[in-house]
């Protein structure tokens, strides 16, 4: 069964790389490193759908992360077991729901709550216009799909991902451990702070790594609320949160439909190659540490 996956995996690599090979020999280095994306003077560069990634991703990992290891120590640590399996229940299932879900519930809820909440009253601040670095953050168009809506829909969708997978890393903890912190006189604090979590810390790091991965690759979600517009800035990048924006993904998922056979095709599949290897090599070091952690609780 292994071998079968990897050999899955080989073939799907292969095949982007087969199908991709056009635009790779025709654009070379230029489509990794160039920002413009135009089909009619056929130019193709990617750097700004990875930066436009790399930022929502990033926006998911920063709200995420805070939550979901919060839970997980709650639900291993604190919690009392009435309330552990029902939350844990509900957290799976919330794993469970399709992508495509949580972007309808992005679109009728998340937007216009960011519109009218946080995005006019942000723009009408004399404060905020202030204050520099806050300023080039909360600014843009403000109209509502944005770099901001899709890295909050990511994280709302990885939180319960990476609190799942935290808990188990924690539980995983042997209990002599706990045992032993507290025969020397250590609150339950002082424990899961001192003893439980750099134990644990390797794993929970490649929890926070796969979730980036997830988050990395997302699709449907992304693309129903990014707004899918390249920044109106040289480069194509922007670090405006109201600014809507690209992703690798919904950048594929938009533009192959209009693709025309060739070199246009062939761009949008090497596009797929580099969100495939770029995933792959995310996913490939959070198994290393996953793999780290539970040695490492092993011995």
């Amino acid at each position: 069964m292994s071998l079968a996956l990897m050999t899955l995996v080989l073939a799907i690599g292969c095949a982007l790389l087969w199908q991709s090979m056009p635009a790779i020999k025709a654009l070379g280095p230029g489509f990794v490193t160039g920002h413009e994306w135009d089909d009619a003077a056929g130019k193709y560069g990617s750097a700004a759908f990875l930066s436009g990634t790399l930022y929502s991703s990033g926006i998911a990992i920063l709200v995420s992360v805070p939550i979901s290891i919060c839970s997980a120590i709650f639900l291993a640590e604190l919690a009392p077991k009435w309330i552990r399996l029902p939350i844990t229940f509900l957290i799976e299932l919330l794993a469970a729901i399709p992508s495509v879900v949580y972007g309808l519930w992005g679109i009728f809820v998340l937007i216009p709550l960011l519109r009218d909440k946080i995005m006019t009253p942000a723009l009408a601040s004399a404060a905020i216009a202030k204050i520099p670095i806050i300023k080039s953050l909360l600014t843009g168009a403000g109209y509502g799909p944005s770099m901001l809506a899709a890295g909050l829909l990511l994280a709302i969708m990885i939180t319960p991902f990476i609190t799942a997978i935290c808990r188990d890393i924690l539980l995983a903890i042997p209990t002599m451990q706990r045992d032993a912190a507290a025969g020397l006189g250590t609150t339950q604090a002082e424990t899961i702070l001192k003893v439980v979590l750099p134990s644990a810390a390797p794993g929970l790091i490649g929890a926070v790594m796969l979730g980036f991965g997830r988050a990395f690759g997302e699709t449907m979600a992304v693309t129903m609320v990014i707004g899918n517009m390249t920044p109106n800035t040289p480069d194509g990048r922007s670090i405006a949160l109201f600014d809507p924006g690209y992703t690798i993904a919904s950048a594929m998922a938009n533009k192959f439909t209009e693709a025309t056979p060739g070199i246009a095709t062939a761009a949008l599949i090497e596009l797929g190659l580099v969100l495939f290897v770029t995933s792959m090599l995310i996913n490939f070091f959070a198994r290393s540490l996953v793999r780290l952690a539970a040695r490492k609780i092993a011995a």
